[in-house]
């Protein structure tokens, strides 16, 4: 009786159903296969080097490059640095900050432009903001050079208002290297903000208009929260390469605004006082990590992390 009841039981549910076929080995590897490629890429050009600059801040300094270091795990040095050169350290935080700053309020406009009010220019204005891209990074520094310099049309503009000096100037001043920076590492802001502002749904915004919003509440309560991640990833592809440049301080600017990376720059190449060099160069990467990680914990998103 048991068993005619579980026969009526099982053909009143149907036939059974089939098990899922076993995943293959290939399958199963394929993701970390994909993965070994990029993987080898960080290993050899990032973490390799970063271990064995993280054992030449270590070296004793009192060696030269002729007669060798000795491995005595200095870490005087990073005291040592510190003391030196923590001038250089907040003006390159400073710098970049203002050059972050100033590439928000530039660049936000511009992607908000491109993404909703560009239509069928939308293609050109995103071609004119990569065409920088087209010259090298030394060659549009020496371009901005030339733009600043005293004897430019600029200079020139500024001396014939009545509340400039006749002696006014904007090269090698820390305005000029803000502006080397601005003007590098705007494409670096606007292209995240473009990616954000581009899925942006305008049923949205017209749903906030229904609800009788101003502009200025609709783009604070809307557009603005849902192009926070392109925002927050652009701030951080626009920071963390201006905090560790050296090239518009060098060729803007004068050694009163040299940055950090000019100290390392002159510590590795020219004085060749590499465990310096070396400390220096986690000391700015340690810097950045901890300014990053505390300003993306703020913002509250975790789609860029």
């Amino acid at each position: 009786m048991t068993a005619l009841v579980g026969a009526a039981a099982t053909t009143s549910a149907g036939p059974p159903v089939e098990a899922p076929p076993p995943v293959s080995r290939r399958r199963k590897w394929t993701p970390y296969l994909l993965l070994l490629p990029g993987g080898l890429w960080l290993l050899l050009f990032f973490v390799v080097p970063s271990v064995q600059l993280a054992g030449t801040s270590l070296y004793d300094r009192a060696g030269s490059l002729e007669l060798g270091y000795s491995q005595t795990f200095a870490f005087g040095n990073y005291v040592d640095a510190i003391a030196a050169y923590w001038p250089h350290l907040v003006r390159s935080a400073v710098y970049a900050g203002l050059a972050t700053i100033i590439c928000v309020v530039l660049g936000y406009p511009l992607a908000y432009a491109i993404a909703v009010k560009a239509g069928r220019w939308r293609n050109l204005m995103l071609v004119c903001v990569i065409a920088p891209f087209f010259t090298t990074f030394l060659v549009r520094t020496l371009a901005w050079k030339s733009i600043l310099s005293d004897n430019g049309a600029l200079v020139g503009f500024f001396r014939a208002l009545p509340f400039f000096p006749d002696d006014f100037r904007l090269l090698a001043t820390p305005a000029a290297v803000v502006c080397g920076l601005v003007y590098n590492f705007l494409p670096f802001m606007v292209l995240p903000l473009y990616a954000s502002l581009e899925r942006l749904d305008g049923r949205l915004l017209e749903a906030a208009g229904d609800l009788y919003a101003k502009p200025v509440t609709a783009f604070r309560r809307v557009t603005l929260p849902l192009s926070m991640p392109g925002l927050i990833a652009g701030t951080l592809l626009t920071f963390i390469p201006a905090a560790g440049d050296y090239i518009n301080a060098e060729l803007l600017g004068t050694p009163n605004e040299y940055m950090i990376g000019n100290v390392i720059d002159s510590a590795f190449l020219v004085r060749l006082d590499y465990p310096q060099a070396a400390a220096l160069s986690f000391l700015l990467m340690a810097t950045i990590l901890v300014m990053v990680f505390s300003y993306v914990r703020a913002a509250g998103t975790d789609e860029v992390v």
